[in-house]
């Protein structure tokens, strides 16, 4: 496909370009297809539901929705799971994406002229426009439900573990980072732990937010669970989050204090990439006990025994919080439709506003 035009300075142009989708007819009249092959394409290559439905830009339970939508109105399956090996696509889904991919390789050539044509008659009179911040985030409910619904959102957004997303900040492939760490840290340990991926003279923290992690298990904690140690003690099987985010490494953390080894847990290898996706699992009757947020086991109307409080929010370049995009992106942030949003959901409570400032901050 044609790569977008750029003026000498760099700025990227917003073009518009030839688009074409299916049309299923009165089967799918109400379904947005493009979204369905592209999650569809996703689960090709990728195994995994929660990070299948991240690269087509959707949260975890409106992929799962998607496809039970779609697949009761086709009367055929799409995917199938299977314990230990993911999110796979039937015999049927594989070959919509097959014969997806087809077609639009023999549309591409034939739209390649017409493509040619309408940026020749653009070029010159459409206005440059700035480049959206990149936000690599750690999963947050509260924070996919905002992006997922709200308008004129100014920023892309790519889930990642906190690692992983501080890692990005770190190498300049986001703009933003968004990261979690237990509020009873100590500063030392905050600035210990930021230190392997910032720098002090070139980043700055904001705290967004508070929010309560713990066991996710099954309505009525039938099996009485208080912590991740009793699970190993009865054999229960477990979901787990995976590497290089925060909630793995407090995960870990729990384990060492308890003196469990990763390997005498059933289902540690059994990763998911969302807190969703942890509710998802345990709500479908995959495992027994995962660890996530509140939030997530109250959309699935799953019991929840809390564990620990943790402070969630971003770090950034000092030069973009001074930015008139990101001076926009921290307003929004900060703004009554987003601390509402966060007081209506169980297991958040919205912190302070401020500035963003140095690190020790974070935790003050």
């Amino acid at each position: 496909m044609p790569k977008p035009a750029t003026t000498p300075a760099g700025s990227v142009r917003s073009l518009p370009s030839l688009r074409w989708t299916w049309d299923f007819g009165p089967l799918l009249a109400d379904v947005d297809t493009r979204r369905l092959l592209s999650l569809l394409t996703a689960l090709a290559t990728d195994g995994a539901l929660g990070k299948a439905a991240r690269q087509a830009g959707m949260s975890y339970r409106s992929a799962w929705g998607l496809l039970r939508d779609c697949e009761r109105a086709l009367g055929a399956a799409l995917v199938s799971m299977e314990r230990g090996r993911g999110t796979r696509l039937t015999e049927f889904g594989d070959a919509l994406v097959k014969l997806d991919a087809s077609a639009r390789e023999a549309l591409d050539v034939v739209h390649a002229p017409w493509q040619k044509r309408l940026e020749d008659l653009l070029v010159p009179v459409v206005r440059a426009t700035p480049e959206r911040l990149r936000l690599a985030a750690s999963h947050d409910l509260a924070l996919a439900d905002w992006v997922e619904h709200g308008r004129r959102i100014s920023f892309d957004v790519f889930w990642r573990g906190s690692e992983d997303a501080l890692a990005g900040l770190g190498r300049d492939e986001a703009d933003v980072a968004g990261f979690h760490v237990p509020e009873s840290w100590t500063g030392e340990q905050l600035a210990l732990w930021l230190t392997r991926w910032l720098r002090p003279k070139l980043h700055v923290c904001l705290p967004l937010m508070r929010r309560s992690q713990g066991l996710i298990v099954a309505r009525g904690n039938p099996h009485q669970l208080q912590t991740l140690a009793d699970a190993s003690k009865r054999g229960l099987r477990m979901v787990n989050r995976q590497r290089g985010s925060g909630t793995r490494s407090l995960i870990d953390q729990l384990l060492a204090a308890n003196g469990l080894r990763p390997e005498s847990i059933d289902g540690y290898a059994h990763e998911e990439f969302t807190h969703e996706a942890i509710a998802a699992t345990v709500a479908a009757g995959q495992a027994d006990v995962g660890f996530g947020i509140e939030a997530a086991a109250a959309r699935y109307d799953l019991g929840f025994v809390p564990v620990v409080w943790e402070r969630y929010g971003f770090a950034l370049r000092r030069n973009v919080a001074d930015s008139p995009e990101g001076r926009q992106f921290l307003a929004r942030l900060q703004g009554n439709t987003f601390r509402q949003r966060l007081i209506a959901m169980p297991g958040y409570e919205p912190l302070p506003v401020n500035a963003p400032g140095a690190w020790g901050d974070f935790l003050a």
